[in-house]
């Protein structure tokens, strides 16, 4: 790319940058990647967000990626909450996997119609040091288990169930109690914070929502969103009338022209620079 034309495009992201925070009346930050370490760096960003001499009390994270570590995501949890009042995430296109508990971390999740996230199923390095969906390890081991008990096992399940590194699968149960733990810490510290009366339920409109409701609700959207039986796969996406079906309040931002545009213009750029 020539020179000039890196420039005018720098010049033209941050003017739209400019125009999404001053829309937002907050800091506005974009992640487009998968969450497999950086937390320094992410550490660093922040920190000098912080610094600016107009560094406001919320913070927007435009968020596009296919999954990672839970692990990570939760260090970056913790340094957003540690410089800012408010966290609130933008998602344009998909945020997969531990993409999707980052946004339960969150205290407004703003999508569109076309927008999706997906079942938070964490993705754990294995022996050989490849990222896998620990889910899918789990459900077939599980299948082979259930396949021995009946005495339906072949000769050929038996040497992978066999063969299967206990401490390995341990790794995977592990990081799918984390995922589920952290979402339900997250939903009820952050996103349900604000959550004070029934609006919903005919049987309680207008009744204080009591602490114990609060955990009851994360547990069964953590459930839904774990279950690999109902989604089938790790990438599969869950629209925004889905996640409100689980009982999550999404806030849909295609029906707000002009939001729509100025999330739209900026993230184009960032899109077609990419």
């Amino acid at each position: 790319m020539k020179p000039a034309l890196d420039d005018q495009i720098h010049t033209l992201l941050n003017e739209r940058l400019k125009d999404l925070e001053d829309h937002f009346e907050a800091d506005l930050l974009t992640y487009f990647g998968q969450f497999n370490g950086g937390e320094s760096f992410f550490r660093k960003i922040i920190e000098e967000l912080a610094c600016d001499e107009n560094k406001k009390n919320k913070i927007y994270i435009m968020l596009t990626t296919g999954g990672g570590s839970a692990t990570v995501v939760e260090r970056f949890v913790n340094i957003l909450r540690h410089h800012y009042n408010e966290v609130n995430f933008i998602v344009p296109d998909y945020a997969y996997s531990a993409g999707t508990i980052f946004c339960m971390s969150g205290d407004n999740i703003l999508m569109d119609y076309s927008s999706v996230l997906g079942p938070i199923d964490p993705q754990v390095q294995n022996k050989d040091g490849r990222f896998v969906a620990a889910l899918g390890y789990l459900d077939k081991i599980n299948q082979l288990i259930e396949k021995a008990q009946s005495n339906n096992l072949t000769q050929a399940e038996f040497l992978i169930l066999k063969d299967f590194d206990l401490a390995e699968l341990r790794g995977y149960e592990q990081a799918k109690d984390l995922t589920v733990a952290l979402l339900e810490k997250w939903l009820v510290k952050f996103k349900f914070k604000n959550w004070s009366t029934h609006r919903t339920d005919p049987t309680k409109l207008g009744q204080v929502v009591t602490e114990e409701e609060k955990v009851q609700r994360a547990k069964e959207i953590a459930d839904h969103l774990s279950d690999n039986n109902k989604w089938k796969s790790h990438g599969r996406p869950i629209n925004i009338e889905t996640l409100k079906e689980l009982g999550l309040e999404i806030e849909d931002y295609s029906t707000n022209k002009d939001r729509t545009q100025v999330i739209r213009d900026y993230y184009e750029i960032v899109t077609d620079y990419d």
